[in-house]
């Protein structure tokens, strides 16, 4: 597992979630995003091209999205920043940058699911493989403050999904919208970062049915025949906090996770539409590079 500063991945453990704040407290946060947002432009900063860090973590969550399965599991982590002109690895996760503006990038989006063996809802049916994402996503900056530690975003990552096998197999596609809130130095806590990030997912028929169908060669008693279709697939609420110390990484990150109103959420395989999950991990900085070079405050 890869971790990178402050920021969590969709379904990996880097980022994640905590709960919608009022109206009254949502209309302050965005007068004061508003009020950093026109306020005059800095310069640019100075950090070194490449560090790399190896560490151990934790994580516990369910086999899949609406499995009563849960799992935790110990885990390598690995810290990476790197500053290329291109390939980026930082707060902001690690991307390709492909066309970027002052108010929008492009840049390239993963997401990685584990395999599912054993789960009980899935007993006599083939287990789930492994699943890699990649895709482009559409950054929107929405506001951004002078010393650039607020940034509100808008984020449109499509990406085709894969089982990790020998022949990889397509099992289609997911779109997953979202607004991110990015803090640097929150309350005044120097080097801490703060990621909260919200919004619903929508995936492909074929994606589905990957997880959520039943055919009918395995349906029984308790579990009948499904089959899965394309749209609304629930709402994730993230969260992640992170500090880069001068010999090591640590973060953690939790999500909420719900189902409600999901076009399967009537399959057999779905026995909780909420949950929550939850990492965290260390990490000791093993090298920086020497050369130094100029990236946006």
């Amino acid at each position: 597992m890869v971790s990178v500063i402050a920021r969590p991945a969709d379904s990996a453990p880097t980022a994640v979630t905590l709960c919608a704040p009022t109206t009254t407290a949502l209309c302050v946060l965005v007068a004061a995003l508003i009020c950093e947002f026109f306020a005059p432009p800095t310069m640019a900063k100075e950090e070194p091209l490449l560090e790399v860090g190896l560490g151990i973590g934790a994580i516990a969550f369910e086999d899949y999205r609406g499995s009563s399965t849960t799992h935790a599991y110990p885990l390598p982590i690995g810290y990476l920043l790197y500053n290329g002109d291109f390939l980026k690895a930082d707060r902001d996760g690690v991307r390709g940058l492909l066309f970027n503006q002052s108010w929008v990038e492009l840049n390239l989006s993963g997401n990685l699911t584990t395999p599912v063996k054993n789960d009980r809802e899935r007993s006599g049916m083939p287990d789930l493989r492994s699943t890699v994402e990649a895709g482009p996503s559409l950054d929107f900056h929405l506001l951004k403050s002078a010393d650039g530690k607020v940034k509100f975003d808008l984020r449109l990552p499509v990406r085709a999904a894969f089982t990790v096998q020998a022949v990889p197999k397509y099992i289609g596609w997911t779109f997953n919208p979202r607004l991110a809130l990015d803090l640097k130095d929150p309350a005044g806590f120097t080097g801490w970062n703060v990621g909260l990030m919200t919004g619903p997912l929508f995936a492909d028929r074929r994606y589905h049915d990957y997880f959520y169908s039943v055919a009918e060669e395995y349906a029984t008693d308790s579990r009948p025949a499904y089959q899965a279709s394309a749209g609304y697939a629930g709402f994730q609420t993230l969260g992640a906090i992170s500090k880069r110390f001068p010999k090591f990484w640590v973060g953690a990150y939790a999500r909420y996770d719900t189902l409600d109103g999901a076009v399967f959420a009537d399959s057999p395989l779905v026995q909780k539409n909420s949950y929550w999950s939850a990492g965290f991990g260390i990490s000791w900085i093993i090298h920086t590079s020497t050369r130094m070079v100029e990236v946006p405050d």
